[in-house]
């Protein structure tokens, strides 16, 4: 098995439709000798945040000296940035070694694409030998792929309508989801807000009997001219500094260290310095990710430069705390929009809240079957009065929006985290 036959084998496994359910999961680990109980886990679920929320984690405990697996999804260029230990991810020849792993554990039977890089992020961790998992959700959580292990604390970022044909069309309904990573004992950290969404948090946690730390409760944070502040438990911070651009990070970032004030006891230690340093130099690519393109590069002209944002907005709630950023902040004459999005989301409300701010846009389609239609996304907006493109070839939509651009411009490229990976590989190439 090489690294080429092996991510194609994975490819092909798109076409399986997404499978809820623990079951299978829970059988095809046994077959590989449960690598998940010879690991430690943080498990996080939640519409938005989780990504981020794992970048700060993994960024100071890596800071801290620990050896910290992070597994997260979707991926924006190589499916290898869904599998990462410290600055590391994970090589050709280990993805080769472990799919021959799955594979050959397989046999006749099928999985889907999300078991499959569950189940060899599990590998690759427990070969590694890792202190600690940070490990992600794909999709809700209760039946979730990664919700067969024990973790040593569940984080909920946050419950937003999204995916309603899979997790329900109420507030409660996808709380509930999100709420089954809680397991009996476990403490959990929880920035849920909607009180629908979060009595059915807290209500999980009186059942199973699990401590519960919310943003606002037991522990919060504020806002300061020179970075921001925190207060927990036993911690309190002011003038932290954070790499990652909006006021919703800075949320994020509490969640974070209200999930490592909860580790404290648990031998997942770290200091006023480690904090420091991981929150400024994390990174997280493809969420508010700010820079400035030279040409000659996709209709650009050697000399001239476009002035560039890219985020992974792709649900009102995320495009909500877009637009807020915009409003307050990235000076620019006009707002160029490259947008994108998947088919089974609510185009009309997210893409709703960043039309009041742009001034042209062109819409585009990432290659993937799940991406909506370029006609579909134009009706969508059918009362917007500025100017709207439709062209379906990410490439020519950019260089369609560059050339429309001027230097004092800002072109936003968002709605699809699909969208976001490929642009970011055509405008800066390679892994993340």
């Amino acid at each position: 098995m090489n690294y080429q036959r092996a991510w194609e084998f994975l490819d092909k496994l798109q076409f399986f439709k997404i499978k809820l359910g623990l079951d299978s999961m829970r059988i095809f680990l046994d077959r590989l000798g449960r690598p998940d109980r010879r690991l430690r886990f943080i498990h996080l679920a939640g519409t938005n945040g989780k990504g981020s929320v794992g970048a700060m984690l993994h960024a100071i405990l890596s800071a801290a000296g620990f050896r910290v697996g992070f597994y997260t999804s979707p991926h924006l260029s190589s499916v290898r940035e869904r599998f990462r230990i410290g600055d590391e991810y994970i090589s050709e020849d280990d993805f080769a070694f472990h799919s021959g792993e799955i594979i050959a554990a397989m046999g006749a039977e099928r999985i889907t694409y999300f078991e499959f890089t569950t189940a060899l992020a599990l590998l690759w961790f427990a070969a590694r030998d890792v202190d600690i998992v940070i490990l992600e959700t794909g999709l809700g959580g209760r039946l979730d792929a990664t919700n067969v292990i024990t973790p040593e604390l569940s984080l909920i970022t946050n419950v937003a309508m999204d995916h309603e044909a899979y997790l329900g069309n109420t507030i409660t309904s996808v709380a509930t989801e999100k709420a089954g990573i809680i397991k009996p004992g476990v403490p959990v950290i929880s920035g849920v807000e909607d009180p629908e969404a979060a009595a059915v948090v807290a209500g999980s946690c009186c059942q199973r009997r699990a401590p519960l730390f919310r943003l606002g409760r037991e522990f919060t944070f504020t806002v300061e001219a020179d970075g921001w502040g925190f207060q927990g438990r036993d911690r309190h911070y002011d003038h932290l500094p954070l790499a990652l651009a909006g006021r919703h990070q800075r949320r994020n970032a509490a969640l974070a260290l209200a999930a490592l004030d909860a580790l404290d006891g648990t031998g997942i230690r770290v200091c006023e310095e480690d904090i420091r340093r991981g929150l400024a130099g994390v990174r997280w690519p493809g969420r508010l990710e700010f820079f400035s393109l030279a040409g000659p590069l996709c209709g650009i002209r050697a000399g001239d430069r476009r002035q560039v944002l890219v985020d992974g907005a792709h649900n009102p709630a995320g495009a909500a705390a877009l637009a807020h950023a915009l409003a307050n902040g990235y000076r620019r004459q006009r707002l160029i929009v490259v947008w994108a999005a998947m088919a089974d989301k609510d185009m009309a409300s997210t893409l709703g809240r960043i039309t009041p701010l742009a001034g042209v846009i062109f819409l585009t389609r990432p290659e993937s079957e799940r991406s909506a239609c370029t006609d579909a996304l134009a009706a969508s907006i059918a009362g917007f009065s500025g100017e709207v493109h439709c062209e379906d070839d990410v490439a020519a939509a950019l260089t369609a929006a560059f050339v429309t651009a001027g230097p004092d411009d800002l072109v936003l490229i968002a709605g699809s985290l699909y969208l976001v990976g490929r642009a970011r590989e055509i405008m800066l190439g390679g892994l993340v």
